[in-house]
Formats: C-alpha cells, sequence, structure tokens
C-alpha cells in the first residue's frame, strides 16, 4: 500500500491509547472505530483521526459511558464535522453535544467524590498504621 508511513499499527495504537489489542479489535467488530485501511497482509490500519476517536472512548470510559453512547457521541462530532450536514443535523448533533457534557460533567463530579473518599481511607489507614 503506498503511503503506509501515515498509517499505524495496531499495536502502535495500543502503545499511544493506552488501550488494550483486544479493546481495540472489540471497538472494530462492533463498529465503534474501524481502521481506515488494511495493509495487503490484511493488518488494520489506522491514521491519526483513529486514534483520536480511540482516545475520546478511552475518556469516556471511566465516566460509565456504554458502547452505544459512544457510537452516538461519535456520530455527533463526524456532523458537527461535516461542513455539508444540514443545518437541523447539525442542531440535533449540537444538542445531543450538550447532553453528553452535562453527563460527563456529572459523571467526573460522583468520581471526584469516590476519590476523596478513597483518600481519606488511606489517611485514616495511615493514622492507624
Amino acid at each position: 500500500m503506498d503511503g503506509d508511513a501515515q498509517y499505524l499499527q495496531i499495536g502502535q495504537v495500543s502503545d499511544r491509547t493506552e488501550l488494550s489489542l483486544k479493546t481495540i479489535r472489540h471497538y472494530d467488530e462492533v463498529g465503534l472505530v474501524q481502521p481506515s485501511a488494511r495493509s495487503a497482509g490484511g493488518f488494520r490500519l489506522y491514521t491519526a483521526a483513529d486514534v483520536e476517536r480511540l482516545l475520546t472512548i478511552r475518556r469516556m470510559k471511566p465516566l460509565g459511558f456504554t458502547l452505544a453512547e459512544m457510537k452516538r457521541l461519535l456520530d455527533a462530532i463526524d456532523v458537527i464535522d461535516d461542513s455539508t450536514a444540514s443545518a437541523r443535523l447539525r442542531a440535533a448533533a449540537s444538542a445531543e453535544l450538550r447532553d453528553f457534557r452535562a453527563k460527563a460533567r456529572d459523571s467526573a463530579e460522583q468520581l471526584r467524590r469516590q476519590l476523596a473518599y478513597a483518600q481519606e481511607f488511606a489517611e485514616l489507614l495511615d493514622r492507624l498504621a
């Protein structure tokens, strides 16, 4: 394949995203993030944009988003980035992004509270030790 230098193989993508090979393959199988190309030998090849999509998913995972929600968010981002999308589609995508932002903020706050409890507990154990 010409221009392979612009593509990353799955191992490189795993290193950059800190996602396992199994997870990246799963995301491909469920249609969440599919590689942009395949090598002559059939190996998955990813672009920088594919890596960014995977990083978006990685950021969503600890906040409790489902695979279906991840797909909806990526689809909304695609619409926002598509200059040919209709105003109606862009407005719907913007509303979807607002909903995701609110859920992300709520989930992040919940994680901060849980972390504070964990730190309090660790400090208690330090005092008892």
